[in-house]
């Protein structure tokens, strides 16, 4: 790879199916917690989810320059897009990279970012993020440790890596509205860097039959809604490969009693955004894109505006109408956004756009990719 009223996290833990004991979910010791009365009527709510945040060493530079005293202050580069984050019942990210520590903070190719990043998205409004991508081991063991002791000290709860066998057996979980979340993570690979020894459940890989495995045991833990986190495709694709189409397809299809195993597909890594897609009745997202990266380069070496744009999700689910039914989406919304690499911020393109920003030609070309497997006449909305 080149360069609320908001319920609060739920402590439950999950022990996921037998045989994946080298999955890689997990909880945040410290986090807030918030059950709902059990005699409240059932209520829906809203997620929302963004994708990479790559900070490459002028993101890095960018933030200290925003921060006030020294250090790093990141919660500058995403103040345009915390209004949707913040209002969100649930709000997740992904986050890319691990983080360094004591000044020692690298950009590409291995990365580590300055701990800081977490106390941004927290600031943010961020729940959780997603942490199993392709550079998950760019500084080994020490690396993810340190990266998922940073989010916990923020409050920001982490799926798809982890620091021990028990928590890699651990599902995240979150209520939102009344419902129980799980969240789950996996990446197709980690640039070719081997496992820690001894530590086969430091990072999730992406195998159909584990995410099945954990999606199950997640719903019969408790569980109302299942979200997963895919790091996938093809790299300055438009469209989706082939590996997304069918996975996409037969994680959707997977049913346990009639219902739905899965009730969300969440897709990074790509560098540019990528189709949303009702697959077998659930909404997929192939590829969010960047939310924040440095100058990025394609593989013909030439500068990318693309890999500076992205898109928000947000799916608002209502509660089931009948026992044994599904949390069903009932509004799908994608929002247009674009990291201006000059100012360091990330843009809501519609609300640039209302202000008078020429900005126009950016935002229909995402949704054109957005809009470019259907998703338009199955629901899906431009947000603002």
């Amino acid at each position: 790879m080149i360069a609320r009223s908001r319920q609060v996290a739920l402590a439950l833990t999950v022990v996921l199916a037998a045989g994946a004991a080298c999955q890689a979910q997990q909880r945040g010791p410290g986090e807030r917690t918030g059950q709902p009365a059990p005699s409240a009527a059932p209520r829906g709510f809203t997620l929302v989810a963004s994708g990479d945040v790559l900070p490459h060493e002028s993101v890095i530079a960018r933030a200290h320059y925003d921060a006030v005293g020294g250090g790093y202050d990141f919660a500058p580069m995403f103040e345009g897009i915390r209004p949707v984050v913040a209002r969100a019942d649930l709000a997740l990210c992904h986050m890319e990279t691990v983080y360094g520590e004591d000044g020692d903070y690298t950009g590409y190719p291995s990365f580590k970012s300055p701990p800081e990043v977490a106390s941004g998205l927290a600031r943010t409004g961020y729940d959780g993020c997603s942490t199993a991508s392709n550079h998950s081991l760019d500084d080994g063991a020490e690396g993810v440790a340190r990266t998922l002791d940073a989010l916990d000290r923020a409050g920001v709860r982490h799926a798809g890596s982890a620091r021990s066998a028990a928590e890699a057996r651990t599902a995240t979980r979150y209520d939102a509205g009344t419902a129980k979340v799980a969240h789950l993570a996996y990446t197709y690979g980690t640039n070719g860097i081997a496992l820690p020894p001894g530590q086969p459940w430091a990072v999730a890989p992406m195998e159909e039959a584990r995410i099945v495995a954990d999606a199950r045991a997640a719903r019969r833990a408790g569980a109302e809604v299942v979200v997963i986190s895919l790091h996938w495709g093809t790299e300055w694709q438009d469209d989706p490969d082939e590996r997304q189409f069918t996975l996409a397809d037969r994680l959707t299809a997977s049913r346990t009693k009639g219902r739905p195993d899965i009730d969300l597909i969440l897709g990074t890594h790509a560098h540019v955004p990528q189709a949303y897609q009702k697959v077998n009745g659930t909404w997929v997202i192939y590829g969010m894109g960047d939310q924040v990266a440095g100058e990025m380069f394609n593989f013909d070496g030439d500068f990318d505006p693309r890999g500076n744009q992205s898109t928000l999700g947000r799916f608002t689910f209502s509660p089931p109408t009948r026992k044994g039914a599904r949390w069903e989406v009932s509004k799908a919304e994608f929002i247009p956004q674009l990291y201006d690499i000059d100012a360091g911020r990330v843009v809501n393109l519609n609300q640039a756009i209302r202000q008078g920003a020429d900005l126009t030609s950016v935002r229909d070309q995402i949704r054109e990719v957005v809009l470019s497997q259907g998703a338009a006449e199955n629901g899906l909305t431009m947000g603002e």
